[in-house]
């Protein structure tokens, strides 16, 4: 197979027929000056060691040189058709809560932050893993699915906000059922990968069956663990500041009371226990998921379905020498004619 590195710069081979073309004009108004000077078989007597070939060799010596460059530039890469690429590691969804509950500062800066803080460092720290990310609040959403693209992940991570599920609320048994399709059909019916959905909440469900969820997954082999974002004591949920004061006011219930946010410590064990997995309470120093991460590990990594891709290796090291050595051939080929080849004179004729 074959591929250009830099296609962008093939342009520049345009530039051949105008140095021809050039050239030629050149010989041209030579020719002609020439004549103005004065006899051309005359001129010829008086410079009897110029060559009119050896120039012409020395232009096709610095045209080639150049095309050689120019073919360097660009890359040509070939490929060695496609190589097998076998994948060691865990499976992991992230089921994130985005929920307006998940702006509380109990945890600081906030849950949500905090939680996205402790994401990122997990992405760091994976080696061979593939990761997606599940929203959800009133609804859930892919927001990334599963990859080995750890930039993308981190990528997609940075945009996560409180703002981008329309519909408030706290279903966690609908992103348990999300989180667990979005590992692929394949994986549906075998329970020996490896697997896991760590959901990170603070744990208020008012939507669905959670603990259901859990169990159905668990039933195909993925692990569910939980990570609790909170305090028990709550904390008020902040919106959005005042613009004419810039004082941040608080969610009010319908009675005009400030609504307190707590962790659902207890639901949240329960569903971790249902999917055969972890409970971890988060604090301000550890949000617990490098501790689920090593007890994921610890089932056993699985090799996974090889990805084939294509290998190219680059060839403009060659194009590059060929060009070095047509130039430097050009500087060093003079327009003289050679003593040699004249002493030799084969035919009984003048060479040029």
């Amino acid at each position: 197979m074959f591929r250009l590195g830099n296609p962008d710069y093939l342009y520049a081979f345009l530039a051949i027929p105008l140095i021809i073309l050039l050239y030629m004009w050149m010989i041209r108004w030579k020719k002609n000056a020439l004549k103005r000077f004065g006899e051309t078989s005359l001129i010829q007597q008086l410079a009897p060691d110029v060559s009119k070939n050896k120039a012409r060799m020395k232009f096709v010596f610095l045209t080639i040189g150049f095309l050689f460059l120019i073919a360097g530039i660009v890359d040509p890469q070939s490929g060695y058709g496609l190589k097998e690429m076998k994948r060691q590691g865990s499976d992991i969804i992230i089921a994130l809560d985005v929920s307006n509950s998940m702006n509380a500062e109990d945890i600081y800066p906030s849950r949500l932050e905090k939680a996205k803080e402790a994401i990122e460092k997990l992405i760091d720290n994976m080696n061979g893993d593939r990761i997606g990310i599940v929203v959800f609040a009133g609804e859930a959403y892919v927001q990334l699915p599963i990859t080995t693209d750890y930039a993308a992940a981190k990528l997609f991570l940075s945009t996560i906000s409180t703002n981008m599920v329309p519909v408030q609320g706290t279903a966690i048994g609908t992103a348990i059922d999300l989180a667990s399709e979005s590992f692929g059909k394949d994986d549906q019916n075998t329970a020996n990968h490896n697997k896991a959905i760590i959901l990170i909440t603070d744990g208020e469900n008012h939507e669905d069956d959670a603990v259901t969820a859990a169990q159905n997954a668990a039933k195909k082999g993925i692990v569910i663990n939980t990570i609790g974002m909170g305090t028990e004591q709550g904390a008020p949920i902040p919106v959005q500041p005042l613009a004419s004061s810039g004082q941040v006011t608080f969610m009010k219930d319908k009675d005009g009371n400030t609504v307190i946010t707590k962790l659902d410590q207890q639901a949240l064990e329960e569903i971790a226990a249902a999917g055969n997995g972890t409970f971890i309470r988060a604090s301000n120093s550890d949000v617990g998921l490098q501790t689920i991460l090593a007890s994921i590990k610890k089932l056993g990594k699985k090799t996974f379905e090889s990805n084939l891709y294509n290998d190219y290796e680059d060839r403009f090291q060659y194009f590059i020498a060929a060009a070095l050595l047509l130039l430097i051939a050009e500087v060093l080929f003079t327009e003289r004619k050679s003593k040699l080849w004249k002493k030799l004179n084969l035919f009984g004729t003048e060479k040029s």
